[in-house]
Order: structure tokens, then sequence, then C-alpha cells
């Protein structure tokens, strides 16, 4: 099966799938809003894409939850089962998503309940990843439907005893849903445990969110592609990345960017866009982390339509910065709320090749492959 990733056109928001070789699928985040005019039907597309299980019931085989924010889990409770699979209806038609394995990071919804009150949708993933570890705890690795992966350590040793579901940052995962794939690997960046208070205070302030790295392959080549996504991760979490990676900068290097917090500027910058305008200054460090582009790269903006005006999500400064980055390496950029048409947007879909990402769409306008090349985005350091 050719591998792909998919992103959902939803507005200021985030949904991600990714299909493996093998044809399992994550996914990332959801934003599935009411249907109306000018809104996608989402979880139409997203079930067209899923398969069923012996029981007909739809499921991806992983969900990750980059962070608790509305935009990013909108719909859980509606449209995804919650609860062991005993508790799924079995009169009428399947109609809930299974969830196979959850990946999870209580310290992102640590920090988030410090700034702002959890949704109803955030509370009902997090009940859920509080039955699956209790379970764990009590019986070890479970079936599908009860596995889950915890993405980074909690604080204060909360997470220590959780041995083979704990994934630490820094390192590798490499099975899905209990399965090993040999042609699949996900580097965990973030999030990170301070180094001091001071640090501690920053990283609760500023938006903090899972990042992942993805390498897919297909065919003879492992990784073909590498597919970076940060959630809304802002300025002091990016510069961060670069100050720990900067001596392996492949760990941040990709052929797929979904650009954080929806082509926001403040991903950049620590300057706010509609106060000081040309004048806001780029942060150097997080332009380097989020400019590691290998050749013919295309970073996606999951996002409104960009306008030139003071919106921040999304920027228009902010995609200028893609775009000089995108253009360096002969990329491109694109927006999900204008693909194929703002008037009529659809999913976009890439295929992964042995010869790197492949739009998966006719157009003059997106003719490239990109090449698993080691060629890096050029990086100049503000334009401001």
């Amino acid at each position: 099966m050719t591998p792909e990733i998919t992103f959902f056109p939803v507005g200021n928001g985030d949904m991600t799938l990714i299909r493996l070789s093998s044809g399992r699928t994550i996914l990332i985040d959801t934003n599935i809003r009411q249907v109306c005019d000018g809104v996608r039907d989402v979880l139409k597309d997203l079930r067209e894409r899923l398969r069923t299980d012996d029981e007909g019931r739809p499921y991806v085989d992983v969900m990750i939850l980059s962070h608790p924010d509305q935009d990013h889990c909108r719909g859980f409770e509606a449209h995804f089962h919650i609860g062991p699979l005993t508790d799924y209806p079995t009169k009428g038609e399947p109609s809930k998503i299974v969830i196979r394995e959850m990946w999870s990071s209580p310290l992102v919804f640590r920090r988030a309940s410090k700034n702002h009150t959890l949704c109803d949708d955030a509370k009902a993933w997090n009940r859920e990843a509080k039955r699956r570890v209790a379970l764990f705890k009590e019986e070890g690795l479970g079936e599908d439907g009860d596995r889950i992966l915890i993405l980074g350590e909690d604080t204060g040793g909360k997470t220590d005893q959780l041995g083979e579901i704990l994934v630490k940052t820094d390192a590798t995962i490499t099975r899905v849903a209990g399965h090993a794939e040999e042609k699949f690997s996900a580097l965990l960046l973030a999030p990170m445990n301070a180094d001091d208070e001071v640090d501690a205070d920053k990283l609760s302030k500023n938006e903090s969110s899972v990042i992942m790295n993805f390498s897919i392959g297909t065919g003879a080549v492992s990784d073909a592609v590498k597919f970076l996504t940060g959630g809304d991760a802002e300025v002091y979490i990016w510069e961060k990345q670069w100050k720990r990676h900067e001596s392996k900068a492949e760990n941040l290097t990709y052929d797929l960017l979904l650009s954080p917090h929806h082509c926001s500027w403040h991903t950049l910058s620590y300057d706010s866009w509609s106060e000081k305008k040309e004048d806001a200054k780029v942060s150097a460090d997080a332009r380097k982390a989020l400019a590691q582009a290998r050749a013919g790269a295309y970073i996606v903006a999951s996002s409104c339509p960009i306008l030139d005006d003071d919106n921040d999500p999304p920027c228009i400064r902010a995609k200028r910065e893609y775009d000089s980055i995108a253009n360096g390496v002969k990329g491109q950029f694109i927006n999900t709320s204008t693909h194929p048409s703002e008037k009529a947007p659809e999913p976009m879909t890439f295929e992964i090749t042995s010869g790197g990402v492949k739009a998966k769409w006719k157009s003059s306008a997106v003719p490239r492959t990109a090449t698993a090349s080691s060629v890096l985005a050029s990086t100049p350091l503000s334009h401001g």
C-alpha cells in the first residue's frame, strides 16, 4: 500500500492522517466542526479513509493529541469511542471511531491547565487516557482499544513507574498499536522538561505541544519522507529545539512541515505583528529550527485563508518567512483553506514515494516531487 499523509481543511485548527505502507493509520488532532456553508464535512472525509475491524467498527490505529486546545480536539467526545470496547454499542450501524492506541502527554495537559480552562473534548481525552494508564498499571499492556503511550516524562516522578508505555523526549517510536513497523519511526522532540525554575515558567506560558518528526518509508527506502509537526508550539520552544539539536540538525529536517500554530507569527517572534508590523523581529534560533527543509519540501499551513491584515493566526508575515524557507529549497508553501480553491477546499494528500514526497493532485502550480536530499534551506536570520 502506498503511504500517504492527508491534511484536512479545518480552518484554524489541525487534523492530519498518516497512512503507512502496512495500512495502519495515525491521526494527529481533530477539529470536526458543524457542517454548514463554507465548512467541509471532514468527518465524512476521515471515515472514508479508515478501515473497519471484524465487528464493522471504523478505527484509527493511533491517535495523537498535540495539546488540549479546542481547535485540536473538537469533536473528540462526539465522534470517537470512549471507554472499553465491550461498551461499544452492538445494535445499529457502527458510528463512533475506535482508537486502538492513544499517544498522550500529561505534561502538555498540566501546562495548558495553568493558562486556560480545558474544554469538554479535552477533558474527555484526559479521562480516557487516565483510564488506559490505570488499566496498564493493573494488567500490563492492553489490547486494541485500551492501549496508550505516554509522551514525555511528567513532573514529580508521576510517570516513573510507567515503564514500557513511557516515551522519553528524544526517544524514537517504531511500533504502532503494538505492531513493529519496518519503514516508520517517530522521534519525540517535545514536550521538554524544564532546565530550571525560569525555564519552567517560560515553558508553562508558551504554547506547549507535542513535537514529533516522523520518518516514513516505502519500497526499499526506510526514510523516504520526513514529516515535522508541532501543534501550537511557540517561539521559545522552537528556540530551545535549535539549541538542543543544532549539532544534530537532521533531527529537525523535513520534506513536509505543518507550520506550527496555523501559520502564527508567535512561532517565529516575540513581537506582536499587529503592533509592530515590519519592525517586528524574527527569532534567529526559532527560524533556524523551522528552516531545516530538504530539497523540494512542502510547508503546509492548516489555517483560514492568509490575508494581508492584522490577523494572527494566520499571519501574512509568517507566511512570507515560510515562503522564503520553501523557495530556498525549490519547495512550496500551501494553505489548506485555499486548496484547490477557497470556495471549495478539499483534503490535501501527499504520497510517500521512494524518491520523496509527491502531491497527489494534478496542478501546474504544484508539480514537484521532493527528493530525499540532505540539502537544507538557506536561513537568513531576519527580514524585519
